[in-house]
């Protein structure tokens, strides 16, 4: 599977060549990713369903709901490359494959912004406690949230229409642009904080829910960092005229990214240090995952005003 936007189309293996050459390789490739992204919708999907939306998880649900889209995205491309592969003919033109993957970069880069964000709140919770729970406005968290996915559609909205209206130079600044806001901007904040939130961890062995919420933050933004930024590398580089790694893999390595965020949950959530391994063993079930989610985001019982004021140290 290549990305539409990240390189030209791929033409189909009957334009490449008159005799019909399969790509095992490829198919493989993208067999798994098929695979990863039903699993990762059927997780997502999950987490959307039980947990609580409320000021405390609202950046959670909407990270569920930006991997959600991304790998629901993702199926349909990835299976008409299989059976393009497999058929030997072109079945949909380049051009909808080219808007399923720009649409794709809207849930991309929503995760981005909203992984920052969810790890810049808790750094400064922990940096100036007293001054996060005092003086931080009462609606900051659904405004800041709000921001972000105007900035996120903003982009995606611009990337597309000149990308789609073939203006080359303007599609290749967009991208450029967007990118670099990424790289600069959103990953090297998110891992300052990330750093902070570290050093927490290491030093702090106390308060058990607070910290399973770090290592939450920790391991997800390690994965992202590790996985998924590597596509707006790969795309910065390539509108650069740099040669990459394949698309494939970068895709790939993306994919597992926003499939995983719901099994972390549920095993930092499942923790127990005297019986993991029989936790582990237990038959999984959507009350298992509200009482993991529970353990990890602390979620109020009640929504009230004092609840949240409570809680609101310990989840962000």
């Amino acid at each position: 599977m290549q990305v539409s936007t990240m390189s030209p189309p791929p033409t189909s293996p009957t334009e490449r060549d008159d005799l019909c050459e399969i790509d095992v390789t490829s198919m493989a490739v993208d067999s798994v990713m098929l695979l990863i992204c039903l699993c990762g919708v059927a997780g997502n999907g999950a987490i959307l369903s039980v947990i609580h939306r409320n000021s405390i998880t609202l950046y959670i649900f909407d990270l569920a709901f930006a991997d959600f889209l991304f790998l629901l995205l993702m199926v349909p491309s990835t299976l008409l490359y299989l059976l393009e592969n497999m058929s030997c003919s072109s079945i949909m033109p380049p051009t909808y494959l080219r808007i399923l993957f720009l649409l794709s970069l809207l849930p991309y880069n929503l995760g981005l912004f909203l992984l920052t964000a969810v790890s810049i709140y808790r750094c400064t919770s922990i940096l100036c406690p007293l001054c996060y729970h005092r003086h931080r406005p009462q609606h900051l968290l659904e405004v800041v949230n709000v921001l972000l996915w105007a900035l996120c559609i903003g982009f995606i909205v611009t990337v597309t229409s000149l990308c789609l209206c073939q203006e080359h130079e303007h599609c290749q600044g967009a991208h450029i642009s967007m990118d670099t806001l990424n790289l600069l901007l959103f990953a090297p904040a998110m891992v300052i904080s990330s750093t902070v939130l570290f050093i927490k961890v290491k030093s702090d062995p106390h308060q058990q829910q607070t910290k399973r919420l770090d290592i939450v933050i920790l391991f997800t933004v390690l994965f992202f960092l590790l996985f998924a930024l590597p596509l707006s590398l790969c795309n910065f580089l390539q509108q650069l005229g740099y040669t990459t790694v394949s698309s494939q893999v970068v895709l790939l390595l993306t994919c597992i990214t926003s499939s995983i965020k719901p099994f972390i949950y549920f095993l930092v959530g499942s923790w127990r240090r005297d019986c993991f391994m029989e936790s582990c063993r237990r038959h999984f079930s959507m009350q298992s995952l509200r009482k993991a989610l529970h353990s990890v985001f602390g979620e109020p019982e009640e929504n009230t005003a004092s609840s949240n004021d409570a809680t609101m140290d310990t989840a962000f």
